[in-house]
């Protein structure tokens, strides 16, 4: 295709989508609504792997020491800890710091159990190199001398994983859905647009138009609707997640979560609605003028 020819045909597209002035509306209206919640449901399904990655990241095995434990039979624990496979690091946090994170997070009136009212452990934080390497680690470290008990949120983690599994499959499903319809409506819409113009298309194809020239306005109208439709989701998407990172981000802080951050994952998203809206605009189109040319011919 010349330079000309496709210049001709972006005019004339535009031009069409003018002059079919409600039927645009409407085609551009189910593309809005479509890739508003495709971009919302794509946000939350992002986000929600992102924080279930990093919930799989910071998995952590606990070992509580018996409390009559001496300083010497705790270091020799932290050396046989250290041999097992799997193990990246160890960190020691004592009973009383232990009660300084339970009257930080519930609150103070658990200051009462300070001093030898204090019924916590002294606890080795084992992190491994591999979330999958917790259990084995959290078993084997049960197994040695002085230590009451080792846990670690596998059980958690794995209820976690099964919910983000469901979503993210779900999320997909719904989209897919969304976009099929969105697809449908616009097809119907310019095939509407196509028989109000079916005399138009038979005195091109006359004059000796192929079937790909008369093709092309049709699937470029389709692509500037998709375009057109995608403009209102794009800055309500921005705008809702900037907002939604800003109050969110607050109650992450004490936790190693976080949300995509705005900059990169907004443009990334926009530019994934901008294409699916002129992907499927475009199909729409296609599909439409493929059905009314073989009818034709």
């Amino acid at each position: 295709m010349s330079k000309l020819t496709l210049k001709r045909h972006l005019t004339e597209s535009l031009r069409n989508l003018k002059r079919n002035g409600w039927m645009t509306t409407a085609a551009i209206a189910a593309v809005t609504v479509t890739l508003l919640l495709v971009g919302v449901l794509l946000s939350i399904l992002l986000n929600v792997n992102k924080v279930a990655n990093d919930v799989q990241n910071d998995v952590e095995v606990r070992v509580f020491i018996d409390r009559k434990t001496t300083d010497k039979q705790q270091q020799d624990l932290k050396k046989k800890l250290s041999n097992i496979d799997g193990v990246d690091s160890i960190s020691f946090s004592s009973r009383k710091k232990e009660l300084n994170n339970v009257v930080g997070e519930y609150g103070k009136e658990f200051r009462l159990f300070s001093g030898d009212d204090n019924p916590l452990y002294d606890v080795y934080v084992v992190k491994t190199n591999d979330p999958k390497d917790t259990i084995n680690v959290a078993k084997t470290a049960e197994k040695y001398r002085h230590v009451y008990q080792a846990q670690y949120g596998g059980a958690s983690a794995k209820k976690l994983f099964n919910v983000v599994s469901g979503i993210r499959r779900w999320g997909m499903i719904i989209s897919i859905l969304l976009l099929f319809v969105a697809v449908f409506l616009i097809s119907n819409t310019i095939r509407l647009t196509i028989l109000s113009r079916s005399n138009e298309i038979s005195i091109m194809r006359l004059v000796g138009a192929t079937n790909g020239y008369i093709r092309w306005p049709f699937i470029l109208e389709g692509a500037w609707t998709g375009l057109f439709g995608s403009i209102i989701p794009i800055l309500v998407v921005d705008f809702s997640y900037g907002w939604m990172y800003n109050v969110v981000s607050q109650s992450l802080q004490s936790t190693n979560m976080s949300l995509l951050t705005p900059h990169t994952f907004l443009v990334e998203i926009d530019l994934l609605l901008a294409l699916i809206g002129i992907g499927i605009g475009a199909l729409g189109a296609a599909l439409s003028m493929g059905r009314f040319l073989k009818l034709k011919n």
